[in-house]
């Protein structure tokens, strides 16, 4: 079982237009939407959920009111201002460092945890599915995936599937190394633009560090063609396979509004989908 994640050093790169169509193109897979902060893959697979699995993973603060002695120690030690004059903690604002659980002289405050959101276990057309979401300003996005690489690596071995096909997350932070972590192969969708260079040669960096396997598409390639020989030229340095390379298309778009891949999307001129079927053949030879 191989496991192959696409990311891409910043966002709107078109990443999960391509996990998509990927999507339609394997077979024997299980599906995982590692891109909790903002999971859009189930837009276009329709999932039909299974399972759901509550995920706790901060705490926040509350005062027993018949211990508390109001002796203002929590409200002037709090630097979220969590805490107001009726001794009150405001769970939004409460960012559960625990530091007026320790201060508290009558032991009036406890700590507990709270949901900060669910991931899910689907049936889709394409296959099983594990997708989460992320509650609004929730933390620990990086355990959050790595509980849902977690299930479909489980679900994975049950079904008997050749890969896990991972949306990862935009950028080079905790959920990006949490979606590295331990995979066979990372596909970087890039775009030929200032900002998708640089960031680019950060989540490259980012991959080598983690000694992860890599290859390259670039999205919307005839957008900028000095810059798409730029990323030519820079992943020769670096030994990197750029496996194909896709042109801006309204093809994307007008799959994304009727639910579809581009490879499920009918349309006349075949030439993205022999692209990303082309791309599709090289990630199985790599």
């Amino acid at each position: 079982m191989k496991q192959i994640v696409v990311i891409s050093g910043k966002g709107g790169t078109g990443k999960t237009s391509v996990v998509a169509a990927l999507a339609s193109l394997a077979k024997n897979k299980v599906l995982a939407d590692c891109d909790v902060d903002a999971a859009d893959l189930y837009l276009i697979f329709e999932p039909k959920i299974r399972e759901e699995i509550d995920f706790s993973a901060s705490k926040v603060a509350t005062i027993d009111k018949e211990k508390c002695i109001a002796c203002g120690q929590c409200l002037s030690a709090c630097r979220f201002k969590a805490i107001n004059k009726d001794f009150v903690i405001d769970p939004v604002a409460c960012e559960g460092c625990g530091l007026c659980f320790h201060l508290c002289p009558a032991r009036a405050i406890d700590l507990k945890l709270k949901s900060s959101g669910s991931y899910f276990v689907s049936s889709t057309r394409a296959g099983t599915m594990v997708h989460a979401k992320l509650g609004i300003a929730e933390e620990n996005s990086g355990r959050l995936v790595t509980l849902v690489r977690k299930k479909a690596g489980e679900l994975a071995k049950l079904e008997n599937s050749d890969y896990i096909l991972i949306d990862g997350s935009p950028g080079i932070g905790c959920p990006v190394i949490a979606c590295l972590t331990g995979v066979d192969l990372a596909l970087i969708v890039t775009e030929p633009t200032l900002s998708g260079v640089h960031d680019l040669e950060r989540v490259v960096k980012l991959a080598k560090h983690f000694q992860i396997k890599t290859a390259v598409c670039i999205n919307k390639y005839d957008i900028n063609l000095e810059k798409t020989v730029e990323i030519k030229k820079f992943c020769d340095r670096e030994k990197i396979v750029v496996v194909g390379q896709l042109p801006y298309d309204p093809i994307f778009n007008r799959a994304q509004m009727k639910q579809q891949s581009a490879i499920e999307f009918d349309c006349q001129d075949k030439a993205v989908k022999r692209e990303l079927e082309k791309i599709w053949r090289k990630l199985q030879q790599i």
